[in-house]
């Protein structure tokens, strides 16, 4: 009688031994990997697969978290006037702050269109005062009265602050992990 034990190795982790299988992709994974589940030992990638299948947001959350982020983004975008060239350190933070507040609010429901939604609120919060400073720009334009390119910085700030924290709130409501 002769029995073929071959070694397994985690997945994730090369260099561990296992017995251990996700009981789903039958993947080997090692003790540090394995997620408990009710049905048995899940990889950490079928289990995250998993939980994004489910919707779990409510209708009132949806209003909720555009309103909560489009206010809190509008209070960052009026602070950039204040803080100038620091908005490159400062707009990712407050990204993560407007994220983190729409997740606690909504109670850590989940729905792809829910974030969606959310960042679309955030963007319409820091885009508001880009559209008063065009304004005032195509204002100051038609009367022949522009004062030159140092009117034009205020702008960039808060365009640059407007990308940045939109697209760290999307990927840090969304799950992407940079």
């Amino acid at each position: 009688m002769t029995t073929d034990v071959s070694t397994l190795y985690c997945e994730n982790h090369p260099g561990r031994e296992t017995s251990l299988r996700c009981n789903r992709c039958n993947k080997p994974i090692c003790a540090k990997c394995a997620v408990s589940t009710p049905t048995g030992y899940r990889c950490p990638q079928c289990v995250r697969g998993q939980q994004k299948t489910f919707d779990s947001a409510e209708w009132y959350d949806y209003p909720v978290a555009f309103f909560l982020a489009f206010i809190l983004s509008f209070i960052g975008s009026q602070l950039v006037k204040f803080i100038g060239f620091f908005t490159i350190l400062l707009a990712p933070v407050a990204g993560i702050v407007i994220a983190e507040a729409v997740r606690w609010v909504i109670r850590k429901r989940r729905s792809k269109r829910l974030y969606q939604i959310a960042t679309i609120g955030a963007a319409a919060g820091s885009l508001l005062p880009i559209l008063g400073y065009a304004a005032t720009f195509l204002l100051l334009l038609a009367q022949g009265s522009f004062g030159g390119l140092g009117f034009l910085l205020p702008l960039v700030w808060q365009g640059l602050y407007a990308f940045i924290v939109i697209s760290t709130m999307y990927y840090r409501l969304s799950g992407i992990r940079l």
